[in-house]
């Protein structure tokens, strides 16, 4: 049984939380990093080789060589990209919208953005003047300020903890408690937070949909999928929609991070991270009834989703 919308987003956020933690602590703990200057990898506490050391010593054959190299670096990365890709092709882009580190800065801008200006991105057309539960949207630029700051902090970081996935975590903290850098480390800081600030100021949830390798392939295989896991629309009462937000604004359009319409059939919908922020404010809107004209559907549903036609079929569009 789903949980309701507010709660889930809860769950959402939480996970989301842990997974960046996870992100960032994972180095610090030999969980996951390559260590540069020893040549080797960390995988769970545990030294990681290929173990063709012998073959750069002359005691080891090309052939036995590649087949080190087969079985302990493609076998376990196809191992992972085909789990990835299955639980995509069931569930869609769940690793973007629930664990993602990335989008979880992506929201967190977005909100204080439209604090700033009623927009979730620099790109958007018109500023959203209501909110999903029918008040009116307040602005105030000083939220600009705070957009600026959350920018360059969160990349700052992302530049730290990066270094740390190639470096000793504990060389690149003794270097900022000490501020004394090595040359190549401030470099890579320093062109990685303005790249990186850039990113978030300008692209995010254009990255998103339209750079990032792991969410493109997970929206591939999703696709490939006419039973997946989908946002389906509820045809009959579309009717609804129509009185969502004056001025013709629609709360589910106004919540997606992605920048999508919802209720668009799936084949326009490539990039739906499955945050389920759509149902939330849908479900927000149409209280005191409080059943959401959109919700999660799967299999047959899901299929005739795709189709265009049936319950879950798309509504009235702007």
């Amino acid at each position: 049984m789903i949980a309701p919308p507010d709660r889930l987003q809860r769950r959402r956020r939480a996970t989301q939380a842990a997974f960046f933690v996870l992100f960032a602590l994972a180095p610090c703990f030999d969980l996951l990093r390559y260590d540069l200057t020893t040549g080797h990898a960390w995988l769970v506490t545990r030294e990681w080789r290929l173990g063709i050391d012998p073959f750069l010593g002359g005691e080891m054959g090309a052939a036995t060589a590649a087949a080190q190299v087969l079985l302990r670096l493609f076998v376990p990365l196809l191992g992972l990209a085909a789990l990835v890709l299955l639980v995509a092709w069931r569930w869609g882009r769940v690793y973007c919208g629930w664990l993602c580190p990335h989008f979880s800065v992506v929201e967190t801008i977005n909100q204080l953005l439209e604090r700033a200006t009623g927009k979730q991105s620099l790109w958007d057309r018109e500023a959203a003047r209501w909110r999903a539960d029918g008040r009116r949207a307040p602005r105030n630029r000083l939220w600009g300020v705070a957009v600026g700051l959350c920018a360059a902090g969160f990349a700052a970081a992302w530049a730290v903890v990066l270094l740390t996935y190639l470096l000793p975590p504990a060389r690149v903290y003794g270097e900022i408690a000490r501020l004394e850098f090595a040359r190549p480390d401030a470099l890579f800081l320093v062109a990685a937070t303005t790249v990186l600030t850039a990113e978030f100021l300008l692209g995010r949830h254009l990255f998103c949909r339209y750079a990032c390798a792991v969410g493109l392939f997970q929206s591939i295989a999703w696709m490939g999928n006419r039973r997946a896991l989908v946002v389906g629309f509820e045809r009959e009462r579309g009717s609804a929609c129509a009185t969502c937000l004056p001025e013709r604004a629609f709360a589910c359009e106004q919540a997606c991070p992605m920048r999508l319409q919802p209720r668009a059939l799936k084949r326009r919908m490539f990039a739906c991270t499955q945050c389920g922020q759509c149902i939330a404010a849908c479900t927000t809107r149409q209280a005191p009834d409080g059943r959401s004209l959109l919700e999660w559907v799967a299999g047959e549903q899901a299929r005739q989703r795709e189709a265009g036609f049936g319950p879950s079929a798309a509504g009235p569009r702007r």
